[in-house]
């Protein structure tokens, strides 16, 4: 079983620049994959689209990638079309609101008016082989990240394994509280009609009829067969090795749909109390089922 949440990150390095990929997976209905980048490497995005597809089937992933060029390689640049239109700007501005005219420090500070020459290299062949670099930390940050994905399932299937066995033992328990409704509808009934009718005294086979009635509108064996059916779903989706998350959370909606008829059928108070025991047993499992890819 694999988690949709986890952490990992991968270090690279090629001629004067250095970089860091942070990568982190939560839940997510589908696969989305979120891109934070410098600017100037949208070429790779892609590719590492590519990357992701190829390794995960569900989760929204963020990878940010994060530069820091080796000391001494901070060869800035002013960008001489960055420049004229911000003075092109302050100008405008300057004629339009009478304000003081903007001093140099401010324009140079503009992002984007000063640049860093070992950022994009100008070579083509340099560029290409910088970005199949920082694509391949990308993948092996992926892979750490599928890792850690792994380890956090082992321990989902556990809780997981857990709540199914209480599942199935609250199942069985309703079974045996099921058993005994005809008998209390019965008790019920009887005494509802000593407080009516006082000593006057409603013959055996009309009772009988109207115990009949009120039992099969109480009859949960269906309920509780599709209950016991759903727990050895589970069980087997579990053990599959599969991508199951997206059918462990419709199962989780079909264990609360019958917990919630058993609930609304009960004639007898011990078995409201297994019901509603199920229906949160059942709640949390499917907190823990929307965790799984």
């Amino acid at each position: 079983m694999i988690s949709m949440t986890g952490f990992a990150e991968a270090h690279g390095a090629r001629d004067s620049l250095r970089w860091r990929w942070e990568v982190k997976s939560v839940n997510g209905r589908g696969m989305e994959l979120r891109l934070r980048m410098p600017p100037g490497f949208d070429g790779i995005e892609s590719a590492a689209r590519t990357l992701a597809a190829e390794r995960f089937r569900r989760g929204s992933i963020q990878a940010t990638l994060s530069l820091d060029p080796q000391d001494g390689a901070r060869a800035l640049r002013v960008d001489p079309d960055a420049l004229a239109a911000a003075v092109k700007i302050a100008k405008e501005i300057e004629m339009d609101t009478g304000l003081a005219p903007a001093r140099v420090d401010g324009l140079l500070s503009l992002r984007g008016v000063i640049v860093q020459d070992d950022a994009l290299p100008a070579d083509d062949a340099q560029r290409a082989a910088r970005e199949a670099a920082i694509l391949e930390s990308l993948a092996v940050a992926f892979d750490a990240l599928k890792r850690a994905r792994r380890n956090e399932g082992a321990k989902l299937a556990a809780v997981l394994g857990g709540q199914i066995e209480e599942i199935a033992s609250l199942t069985k328990e309703a079974v045996a509280r099921a058993a005994g409704q005809p008998a209390a509808l019965r008790e019920k009934l009887a005494a509802q009609l000593k407080e009516l009718l006082g000593n006057t005294q409603l013959p055996e086979e009309r009772l009988a009829q109207e115990v009949a009635l009120l039992a099969t509108r109480a009859d949960v064996r269906e309920e509780l067969d599709r209950l016991g059916a759903h727990v050895s779903e589970a069980r087997a989706l579990l053990s599959s090795g599969e991508a199951v998350g997206r059918k462990l959370d419709f199962l989780a909606q079909e264990f609360n749909r019958e917990a919630n008829t058993l609930c609304s059928k009960s004639a007898d108070v011990n078995l409201t109390r297994v019901g509603l025991a199920l229906k949160h047993a059942i709640d949390q499992f499917r907190e823990q089922a929307q965790n799984v890819e």
